[in-house]
């Protein structure tokens, strides 16, 4: 995987760099496992916009992806590397013994053909999902589950990983990439390796128009807008009042905005680094 770099023939081309696409193997996804994907422009049910700067961009359709991975009694087969619009990590298409076609997120490395298991008593290698009692410490994993049966829900996007530091009771000690440590039960899931498109961080957009295909709207600054409109509005000029802070008056700029009795912060260990 690397990116790729253009000679500045346009405007929009001087700063675009992009994914080389290299790894994909195959273009046209797989019709059984898509759905639609309305979009909403930022508006809730009642018409209202909720949140701001989302509206337009391509039409999308939803890839079905499998984040449980619980389909333990056979292994399958991987067919296709592909990409996917609605996240920063590749997937991979796979076939069971069945014949049952899924979406996975796909690691780091893995090839068309590769085998991959899912379940207790298999190996860790890459690109296999086990309970965490069976990972070795030290191991580099990713698609952890928060509780069983649950599904990934932690460390999916393109290029993240955690690490598998301990185990203590019913609990495993994971280092998550913000550099959070937290407890997560010994029954619950996680694929080994890291997620795959890890130069993800390198692609620059180029041009304002590539923010608007992905459905991405012009932002203001507070600060330039009326004082109906926000705490940091108003003034004569290029006067900037006040303490930054957001639409609704929380301070930015290292205010916590965690929840002190939120009922999770007994299983995290060490908090996020600054």
């Amino acid at each position: 995987m690397a990116v790729r770099k253009f000679k500045p023939v346009t405007p929009g081309q001087r700063n675009k760099v992009i994914s080389a696409f290299d790894d994909i193997t195959c273009t046209v996804p797989t019709k059984s496992l898509l759905t639609p994907l309305k979009k909403t422009g930022g508006r809730n049910n009642q018409g209202k916009m909720t949140i701001r700067y989302i509206g337009g961009g391509h039409k999308r359709m939803y890839r079905i992806i499998d984040f449980r991975r619980d389909k333990d009694e056979c292994t399958a087969t991987v067919k296709t590397i592909e990409y996917d619009p609605n996240r920063s990590a590749r997937i991979a298409l796979v076939q069971y013994e069945d014949g049952v076609k899924k979406y996975i997120i796909a690691p780091n490395g893995l090839k068309v053909g590769q085998v991959i298991a899912s379940g207790p008593g298999v190996a860790p290698e890459v690109g296999n999902t086990l309970p965490l009692s069976e990972i070795p410490l030290g191991t580099i994993i990713h698609n952890i589950e928060l509780h069983p049966g649950q599904g990934a829900a932690m460390v999916r996007s393109a290029g993240a990983f955690a690490q598998l530091a301990a185990r203590e009771g019913n609990h495993a000690i994971i280092r998550l990439p913000s550099g959070e440590t937290r407890m997560v039960l010994v029954t619950c899931r996680a694929t080994v390796g890291t997620v795959s498109n890890p130069d993800h961080n390198l692609e620059s957009h180029g041009k304002a128009g590539r923010n608007r295909w992905l459905g991405r709207r012009p932002r203001n600054r507070g600060v330039v807008m009326n004082p109906v409109d926000h705490p940091m509005g108003g003034g004569e000029g290029r006067a900037s009042g006040g303490h930054p802070r957001s639409r609704k008056g929380l301070p930015a700029k290292g205010y916590k905005t965690r929840n002190p009795k939120k009922a999770s912060n007994k299983f995290i260990i060490e908090k996020k680094k600054k």
